[in-house]
């Protein structure tokens, strides 16, 4: 119940920075607004494409040669590829019911999140563990405290965020499921541990490096 109530107040007393970020990582291509009798696609880009797009732009800073943005790319890609596999196997799993369906039964009938309710299971947040396996391999290929200004929501009409790190980056995403509405803590925070898993499971898969 804590973590449900918790959920029902970061919305309601959400303030305006924490708005942003929730919706600079919605990163749901499957959203939907109504106008009328009119249900209206939005078309935005994916968790997956939004780190793709963190790799191009991590890759065009450092100046890398064409071979190593070929590797970089295709590190990042299979890398999310097993996070998205393992994150939604446990999913299915735990089969855990939303925020929005609990609180609006238990709480409010009327309360809605900030973001678009997504149509499958809760725990863990998909974002936390695509987010936190592609900053495992970036870090490693780039190096830690790599500083980048995330342009990839700018077509979508969002403005560009700055970083430190990619794991500063891959946090945020992570929290701003929460911010949203649509994740609980718990599912954020476990689900940073099983992406950075499964991050270094890909290092080790690919490259045979052991990281503790």
């Amino acid at each position: 119940y804590r973590q449900l109530k918790e959920v029902y107040d970061v919305v309601l007393n959400i303030q305006d920075e924490d708005k942003a970020v929730a919706n600079f990582w919605d990163c749901n291509p499957f959203a939907v607004t109504y106008s009328g009798h009119m249900a209206i696609g939005l078309k935005k880009i994916s968790p997956g494409g939004h780190w793709m797009g963190i790799a191009g732009i991590a890759c065009k800073k450092a100046d890398v040669s064409l071979d190593s943005a070929i590797l970089i790319h295709t590190m990042v890609a299979l890398t999310l590829h097993d996070a998205f596999i393992s994150c939604w196997q446990e999913k299915y799993a735990s089969d855990r019911i939303r925020p929005e369906t609990a609180i609006n039964k238990m709480i409010d009938p009327s309360w809605r999140p900030i973001l678009q309710t997504p149509p499958f299971p809760e725990y863990t947040s998909g974002h936390s563990v695509a987010s936190a396996s592609a900053a495992v391999v970036l870090t490693f290929l780039l190096g830690d405290n790599f500083s980048f200004t995330d342009t990839s929501e700018i077509y979508f009409g969002l403005p560009a965020r700055d970083f430190n790190s990619f794991y500063e980056a891959s946090d945020e995403a992570a929290i701003s499921r929460l911010y949203g509405g649509i994740h609980f803590r718990d599912a954020c925070e476990d689900g940073i541990v099983q992406g950075k898993r499964v991050g270094k499971f890909a290092l080790s898969s690919m490259f045979g490096i052991q990281q503790e």
